[in-house]
């Protein structure tokens, strides 16, 4: 509980930002994270994130985040506000 609530302190966090992107900052889960190594018992990162492109692995964050909400979390998803792009990612 502490930690949850000290990271809303300003200067705590290095950046900003990350509190933008913790889970459920946007009524969304979070998507999967992935660490070393690339592959994992005959499990592997997705290709986009091991890419570089900044853009492209936002857009696939988005994408995972609002799959595994709208797939795990109905009721958050149902209180979601979507933008037309969201709406295109899931289709």
């Amino acid at each position: 509980m502490a930690d949850a609530i000290v990271r809303l302190v300003p200067g705590v966090l290095g950046c900003g930002e990350s509190l933008d992107i913790d889970s459920h900052a946007d009524g969304l889960l979070s998507a999967p994270q992935y660490t070393r190594p690339e592959e994992w018992r005959g499990l592997n990162v997705p290709a986009v994130l091991l890419g570089g492109n900044h853009v492209e692995i936002a857009r696939w964050k988005r994408r995972e985040s609002l799959r595994l909400t709208r797939s795990q979390r109905p009721d958050l998803f149902a209180k979601a506000r979507l933008s037309e792009a969201d709406l295109r990612l899931l289709d």
